[in-house]
């Protein structure tokens, strides 16, 4: 692993490493947590499907989950294009046909800048393996609250399970660095004023470069300072996971 690229093989794999692999051509990456013994733990938006708006959008960006098969079901898996939310897979399954990749934590900030694409790294540290499984392997029973493609997606539990770390204001992004990403991309092109100050391409690519990169950088949820550590039962005792998909301001 390094810059250029996350892509490891099955090999290297250990329980409660979170992993991701990317569809459709590189638009968008499906996260889950390794549980060991070649099954992975991930959040989907609704049956048969990983991830999604709730709008028309959904049928010109995205396709159904993998869990929806194509032919006959997986004989390891079964059927499972009518699950929804936290569910646990074979690796073949979670995968779809691509390749695999390892998230990574506790990277410095100069790496975490030289990746350009969100959704790939974080300044964030993880807990141990075990905490990371435990956390998981809870959710499997007890589900992760509302999908929001913004505020609670894939991402956001994989990252939770990892770190512990939950949002708890109402802003318009959770710990996901695509969302991250996607909206540090919208703010560089059309909300930065510092763009009236030159008419260059070159000036505007260079402005617009540095605004994503700072929007970037103060939403990863390494050196956010609205996150805070919240223990899996005490999330789920206290609905800790609102109806938006975002979190109410409880902590342990």
């Amino acid at each position: 692993m390094g810059v250029m690229s996350n892509k490891i093989a099955r090999e290297s794999l250990e329980p409660g490493d979170h992993i991701y692999s990317w569809r459709h051509a590189y638009i968008y990456a499906h996260h889950g947590i390794y549980a060991g013994e070649g099954r992975v733990i991930h959040y989907t938006r609704a049956a048969g499907q990983e991830v999604g708006t709730g709008t028309v959008l959904d049928n010109i960006l995205f396709s159904s989950s993998p869990s929806k098969p194509s032919g006959a079901p997986c004989q390891e898996c079964g059927d499972q294009s009518r699950l929804s939310g936290v569910i646990s897979s074979c690796l073949d399954c979670f995968l779809c046909g691509g390749e695999l990749y390892r998230f990574e934590y506790g990277v410095s900030p100069a790496f975490f800048l030289a990746k350009a694409r969100g959704g790939t790294c974080t300044l964030a540290r993880s807990d141990p393996p075990e905490d990371v499984l435990h956390r998981a392997s809870y959710l499997l029973e007890n589900g992760f609250g509302v999908y929001n493609v913004f505020k609670n997606n894939c991402e956001d539990f994989a990252i939770y399970c990892k770190t512990g770390f939950l949002v708890m204001t109402n802003v318009s992004v959770g710990r996901s660095g695509q969302a991250s990403a996607f909206l540090a991309a919208v703010s560089a092109i059309v909300s930065s004023p510092l763009r009236y100050l030159t008419t260059s391409i070159s000036g505007l690519t260079a402005v617009g470069c540095g605004m994503y990169c700072v929007s970037r950088f103060v939403s990863d949820v390494g050196v956010r300072r609205d996150v805070t550590k919240i223990a899996v039962e005490c999330l789920v005792q206290s609905s800790g996971l609102d109806e938006s998909g975002t979190t109410t301001n409880k902590k342990d």
